[in-house]
């Protein structure tokens, strides 16, 4: 028998924080921390409005947005996989989940506005891509290729710019945007273990996750050099500034996810939750070693 909830005449405030999905903004708001801290700029200089202005844009608003516009244009999709789900489950009803992904649009640009024009241009740059993630005509989620490319991007290299710009109220120094970019990088192999999840329902859906266009086995080997070749250039570039130590650091953290990834392409689908929880984990531990690692080297 199906599940009944109660009709709702007001907006239920756990319904719309579930539909938010505070536990994903950790990774925007995590490598948004990494750019604060790669910008060289001490604790004593934070502009501290500013800084929470940054953290409220990449974690609550631009990534809770995106969540929203997610949910809105998969809840034909949810109300057969996930019916529990705040809109198919109707506890978030008629079109209100549409209206708090526009206003949270809306409110992502005003706070934007607080960091100056490539504030505003990071803040846009991130919503499009939330919007062309799930939205027709783009959808990019239909192809795990652009899809993956479009998460990575806004989660991580996207935030980690915006952490070292609202530092610093001009464009970051290069080695800044090569970590950022190379994380990203990265993170789209992270992206595609996420997906091992949903690989009947995006099969039945006509998603083209990688798992379904490769197979289990191919996207997590794939998954695993994506992950692995990026760190490998860091640690390289972390040498090659001088900053050994870190970059030695780096290193025993790569060695220990290659470690893991063995394990995992042992049983891609029923090990890749537990590779999430320990090799990503090694991963983002890695970003924030690196982090401090041009800090230093900016800080001089």
């Amino acid at each position: 028998m199906a599940q009944v909830y109660p009709q709702i005449s007001r907006t239920d405030p756990a319904a719309v924080l579930e539909l938010l999905k505070p536990i994903t903004w950790f990774a925007p708001m995590w490598a948004l921390g990494c750019g604060v801290v790669s910008s060289g700029v001490p604790l004593a200089e934070i502009r501290w409005p500013v800084a929470l202005a940054g953290v409220l844009l990449a974690g609550p608003l631009v990534c809770g947005t995106s969540q929203a516009v997610n949910d809105w244009f998969d809840r034909h999709v949810d109300a057969i996989n996930e019916p529990g789900r705040p809109i198919p489950s109707g506890r978030i009803p008629g079109r209100l989940g549409l209206y708090i992904a526009i206003v949270g649009t809306v409110l992502s640009l005003a706070v934007s506005m607080v960091l100056g024009p490539l504030g505003v241009a990071a803040g846009v740059v991130g919503l499009l891509l939330a919007w062309a993630y799930s939205a027709p005509p783009l959808r990019l989620k239909k192809d795990g290729w652009w899809g993956n490319a479009a998460v990575a991007l806004s989660y991580e290299g996207l935030a980690w710019f915006t952490g070292a710009l609202v530092m610093l109220g001009t464009m970051p120094d290069g080695r800044i945007l090569a970590l950022a970019f190379l994380y990203s990088a990265g993170a789209h192999g992270i992206m595609t273990l996420n997906d091992f999840k949903a690989i009947e329902g995006d099969a039945r859906m006509g998603i083209r996750s990688l798992p379904v266009q490769l197979g289990a086995e191919r996207a997590a080997r794939l998954a695993c050099v994506v992950m692995a070749v990026p760190q490998v250039i860091v640690a390289g570039l972390l040498m090659s500034w001088g900053t050994p130590i870190h970059a030695a650091i780096v290193l025993t953290f790569i060695v220990a996810q290659i470690a893991l990834m063995v394990r995992l392409l042992q049983d891609p689908r029923g090990r890749a939750p537990w590779y999430n929880a320990t090799g990503v984990t090694l991963y983002v531990l890695g970003m924030l070693v690196s982090a401090f690692a041009v800090r230093s080297i900016l800080g001089t």
